[in-house]
């Protein structure tokens, strides 16, 4: 079933709130137009998986997450992933694999979130993470312990382990 007209209600740099008319003589159906994002599961060479502690305005307090963002206009979701990766940690890796795309919220978003994983994660050389940023680093076992105890409860980004946990990218055992 496709609308029977979309239109752009309201614009920002980050979204377009579309308004979607289904039915004839109905109320429009909104949502949010946005870039594709990326997240990263960067697993270091000592076997510990990165995380980032940021501030989060729309929820008013500092969150932990994966290394994480848009993907660019023209550019590949693996070359996001790489870009994010140096720009929040400051490291790169040794290997990047696409494990693809999943949909983040059907009721209200159409883009996409892609998960990457990377290996033989390290420090760039003279690279320091974006400002504001902290890096963390877990073990497996100690991020199953902050998913359980609700530390790290970014929902995307615990589908996005999942992901590479179901596809025996990483054991969330030691």
């Amino acid at each position: 079933m496709k609308p029977l007209k979309t239109e752009v209600a309201f614009t920002t740099p980050w979204f377009d709130l579309l308004a979607k008319t289904m039915k004839p003589d109905e109320a429009p159906y909104y949502s949010l137009r946005m870039a594709d994002y990326i997240a990263v599961v960067a697993i270091t060479e000592e076997h510990r998986v990165l995380a980032v502690r940021q501030y989060r305005p729309a929820v008013e307090r500092y969150t932990i997450e994966l290394p994480a963002g848009m993907v660019d206009a023209g550019e590949a979701p693996d070359a996001a992933a790489q870009r994010e990766l140096r720009e929040e940690t400051g490291c790169e890796a040794g290997g990047f694999e696409l494990l693809g795309p999943m949909l983040p919220d059907t009721g209200r978003l159409g883009n996409r979130i892609w998960t990457c994983v990377a290996t033989g994660v390290r420090p760039v050389e003279g690279r320091a993470p974006e400002s504001d940023i902290e890096v963390l680093s877990y073990s497996p076992s100690e991020l199953a312990r902050a998913i359980a105890d609700g530390e790290f409860n970014h929902a995307l980004h615990v589908a996005v382990l999942m992901i590479a946990v179901v596809r025996g990218k990483l054991r969330l055992e030691d």
